[in-house]
């Protein structure tokens, strides 16, 4: 009876979530469109990934910026590498290859691509890179960061909200992406706070 009635919870709240995605990648328009592309399109990142690299390495110096880079590329592969992992283990169908999705109406702005989903890697890397970079940066104590802490998790929400409107991801893949990126972020950001303590910024 607990196994059915578990069961149960899975496929209501399976239910909610297509209901929930579809609702928010209904609320599409012309303009919005192009919008969702562009965050959703990673290529599109690639210079701010570059600036951030380059504001670490202005702001920490070039020792702690070697130690913020090589952590900002280990929490991106962790939190790729998982995803693909847990995709390959879970096989959750995207929403653009489920037929019921498709009969509801689901707009697609992409192509399908893989056909597994669960959970979302561009959700993971976004908040993972946000949280990583975030703590490396805060290890330069020379002035407050309140701007890159507030606008790099808006565009990592950006990042992962874009997969629901473009029709590749339910909300919940989006939703643990998020979760799985600050778990990584806050882990690898940490260790290299804790790596770059006793190295000294260069006068």
């Amino acid at each position: 009876m607990d196994g059915v009635a578990e069961m149960t919870l899975f496929q209501q709240v399976h239910h909610l979530d297509k209901d929930v995605t579809l609702a928010i990648n209904s609320l599409n328009s012309t303009i919005s469109d192009g919008i969702w592309q562009f965050f959703s399109y990673k290529n599109s990142w690639y210079i701010l990934y570059l600036a951030v690299v380059v504001i670490l390495f202005v702001r920490l110096g070039w020792k702690k910026g070697i130690v913020a880079l090589l952590a900002c590329i280990l929490c991106l592969t962790c939190c790729d590498q998982f995803a693909n992992i847990v995709k390959d283990w879970v096989q959750r169908l995207r929403p653009c290859w489920d037929s019921e999705m498709l009969n509801r109406g689901l707009h697609m702005l992409e192509n399908k691509g893989g056909k597994y989903g669960f959970f979302s890697a561009h959700a993971a890397n976004a908040m993972g890179f946000a949280a990583c970079s975030i703590l490396c940066l805060s290890m330069d104590a020379s002035r407050s960061h309140k701007f890159y802490n507030i606008a790099m998790p808006i565009w990592a929400l950006l990042v992962g909200i874009s997969r629901v409107f473009v029709g590749k991801h339910f909300l919940g893949d989006v939703m643990v992406g998020w979760i799985v990126g600050i778990f990584f972020g806050l882990l690898i950001g940490s260790l290299a706070q804790r790596i770059a303590r006793p190295m000294s910024r260069p006068s």
